[in-house]
């Protein structure tokens, strides 16, 4: 099995020209009768082998904090941290290994918050200087590996250290909670489409990048939304769930366009509780949420079976001056 970063690097090596690159892309495509920018590929694993290295690398690493915290909790977070990065430089940086690139890279930022919070605790504003290091550990994680979701980590620390912030300052602000977190999420929704629009064709480490920010971005989005409707209250309101439902054919339809998924999976579970009360208000109690399953699971069959036909005919409405800057296509 050959990835996008595969190719890229024979390119960079002469075996492949951009040419024939796109030549040999395109016969894949033909091949699986469908588009190859609409598959949304990312690299994720690359054989049980990345299985087996998490395992041992996370025994490892949580046997480090364990007896680190024996002597001081930060002491354990650090040596967690070093660990983490001196694994990634076998693992990541020479064997080039998906899933432990991934699982190193969470752990060596958690573990720089982890020890920070020890450190820092007791001093004003603590939460917003360990989020800011850990932050700051992502940047030279990314500066060194290149790992695809090392930016949307780094993204979600300083999204921590900005509500830590406001927070700090308005302890009274916890009610405007969820304009914070939509507001966050608005942010990291653009810069997600900022690295998008930089590789339309998704041939590049940027689509990857872009994919992890996208999935960070869906639930700082629709969460503050759906829970402000108060569905999850035990009230059975018509009105609410009809927003619901409306709420996710948007959704979809902005899926469809940036041909990105993660918006209708984070708010798929806000659907499945609102269509199973909306068919219990109705009398189908026992049955509720198995016909909403069923319901919902077929629809999203349905659209991924037709995702391509489904999407060129939205496109066709939208101006070119916006379409040139989302996924053609093929």
């Amino acid at each position: 099995m050959y990835t996008e970063e595969d190719i890229q690097s024979a390119i960079q090596a002469g075996i492949f020209t951009p040419e024939t690159a796109d030549a040999f892309r395109i016969h894949v495509a033909r091949q699986k009768s469908m588009p190859a920018v609409d598959e949304e590929h990312f690299r994720l694993i690359t054989g049980f082998n990345d299985i087996f290295v998490v395992i041992a690398c996370s025994l490892l690493l949580a046997s480090i904090v364990w007896i680190g915290k024996a002597f001081s909790p930060a002491l354990g977070g650090l040596a967690a941290a070093a660990a983490a990065w001196g694994l990634a430089e076998f693992f990541v940086r020479k064997r080039r290994m998906a899933l432990p690139a991934i699982v190193l890279l969470l752990a060596f930022v958690g573990a720089i918050y982890y020890a920070s919070v020890f450190l820092l605790k007791g001093l004003p504003m603590h939460q917003v200087f360990s989020c800011t290091l850990a932050a700051g550990a992502a940047w030279l994680h990314w500066r060194r590996f290149r790992v695809p979701i090392t930016i949307a980590a780094g993204a979600a620390a300083v999204s921590g250290s900005a509500i830590a912030l406001i927070l700090s300052i308005a302890p009274d602000s916890l009610a405007w909670m969820r304009i914070i977190c939509f507001m966050t999420g608005v942010a990291v929704f653009a810069f997600a489409m900022r690295w998008d629009s930089a590789d339309t064709r998704r041939q590049t480490r940027k689509s990857d990048v872009a994919f992890w920010l996208h999935l960070l971005a869906a639930p700082l989005l629709v969460h503050p939304v759906f829970t402000a409707l108060d569905i999850f209250s035990g009230k059975s309101a018509v009105f609410p769930i009809a927003i619901v439902m409306v709420l996710y054919v948007f959704i979809a339809l902005v899926s469809l366009l940036i041909d990105r998924r993660a918006l209708m999976v984070s708010s798929l579970i806000y659907v499945l509780y609102a269509f199973s009360t909306l068919l219990e208000k109705f009398g189908v109690v026992n049955m509720g949420f198995a016909l909403t399953a069923l319901f919902i699971g077929s629809a999203l069959l349905l659209l991924s079976a037709f995702w391509h036909f489904t999407r060129t005919q939205v496109l066709r409405h939208v101006p070119a001056r916006i379409t040139s800057r989302l996924p053609p296509l093929k």
